[in-house]
């Protein structure tokens, strides 16, 4: 469920932006755009190891953020895709807020379970 609603938060980025730049929200435009960061995501995963610690905010969330975002503008470089600097830092801080934020949510969700159980 943890992968599933980071790579959630991965679409609604990819979403939002192409909407914003009048690129259209198209299957085939949003896989062009979302494959390098999904790819990330995966990339980040592993090396967090998130799923042995999925709704964690440091380290899981910070590594898994900072390696997607990292790993998916190399990629959009490499596939000929563009980047820059202020794309940069709205994706670390938009997949940032959103990856640890469903996070929070979850963690108050469990925390008021076991008061009320």
């Amino acid at each position: 469920m943890a992968a599933a609603l980071d790579a959630l938060a991965v679409l609604v980025f990819v979403a939002i932006g192409r909407s914003a730049h009048a690129h259209g929200v198209t299957a085939s435009g949003m896989a062009e755009t979302a494959w390098p960061f999904l790819f990330g995501l995966a990339v980040g995963w592993v090396a967090a190891r998130a799923w042995r610690r999925p709704l964690e905010i440091v380290p899981t969330s910070l590594l898994v953020t900072v390696t997607c975002v990292a790993v998916g503008m190399v990629l959009r470089v490499l596939s000929g895709q563009g980047t820059a600097v202020a794309f940069v830092l709205v994706a670390l801080a938009f997949l940032g807020m959103a990856l640890a934020g469903w996070r929070v949510l979850a963690g108050l969700a469990t925390r008021l379970r076991e008061r009320q159980g």
